[in-house]
């Protein structure tokens, strides 16, 4: 709580800071709607945009707070194009989602270490993980299985073999769990607490979150998204712990992508 109360002190006085924030994010916003329509192409073609928008952005914002939350923000288009434009596979595998987040591990990294954040900032530290450990993996069971009520996925191994189990929680804890949380919480939410005081950073964050997963084509789908994702964000606003936001996304993928397709 306390790194939390220091952000809010720090929030900086920036004239038509809300434009600034709106207009991309309502882009980011109209791309993703056209995603939930099907329209992948022209969905595609925003995002390169938005992607070339913020880029040159940056190049002649003059508030430095600004150009932070752009270079933030452009992860996001990035996250999109490079998970739909990998011709090599057609369908979502383990294989194409390693492809996929250790392309997008380069633009995090490097985005979080322009952002001028601490370690502690990044929630880089592993306190009580004996116990946000079997936390994690009982609330990733509870939030998953209400997210297969909605998008009722299948699952991507043929079995529930330790080795298939082992390589399913591999790639989704520390491909997919890791780069999105240092995305969404390390670097989004952050900067936009910096930006906006905590309680709206944290919601603009969410939403954001949601919206990113209107590629299932299902609004309820991209509600309960944003819910897991307040529900994450708040529980790192709170612990400022990477490692437990990265285990509760892992293990909600792990069971909604492998244990509970198989079981039902």
């Amino acid at each position: 709580m306390e790194i939390s109360e220091n952000f809010r002190e720090k929030t900086p006085d920036i004239e038509n800071k809300w434009l600034y924030l709106a207009i991309p994010a309502l882009a980011i916003a109209f791309a993703e709607i056209l995603m939930y329509l099907g329209r992948e192409v022209e969905s595609l073609e925003m995002h390169a945009v938005i992607l070339l928008g913020l880029s040159f952005s940056m190049m002649f914002l003059k508030n430095e707070e600004i150009q932070k939350t752009y270079q933030a923000l452009i992860l996001l288009p990035i996250l999109r194009l490079v998970n739909l434009s990998i011709p090599v596979y057609y369908e979502t595998t383990l294989y194409s989602l390693i492809f996929i987040y250790g392309i997008l591990a380069i633009p995090a990294s490097i985005a979080a270490t322009h952002q001028g954040f601490t370690r502690m900032q990044l929630g880089i530290t592993f306190k009580k993980m004996w116990l946000y450990v079997p936390f994690s993996i009982l609330l990733g069971l509870l939030l998953a299985e209400g997210e297969y009520l909605i998008i009722r996925t299948n699952s991507l191994i043929p079995d529930l073999s330790i080795f298939n189990l082992m390589m399913l929680s591999i790639v989704m804890i520390f491909f997919v769990g890791l780069v999105e949380e240092i995305i969404f919480r390390s670097i989004l939410q952050n900067r936009l607490e910096m930006m906006l005081g905590n309680q709206a950073g944290l919601i603009f964050t969410s939403v954001l979150f949601g919206l990113m997963h209107s590629g299932y084509g299902n609004v309820y789908e991209v509600i309960y998204a944003s819910f897991v994702g307040l529900l994450i964000g708040y529980l790192f606003y709170r612990t400022r712990s990477l490692p437990l936001a990265v285990m509760i996304h892992g293990s909600i993928n792990v069971f909604l992508f492998g244990i509970i397709p198989l079981l039902l």
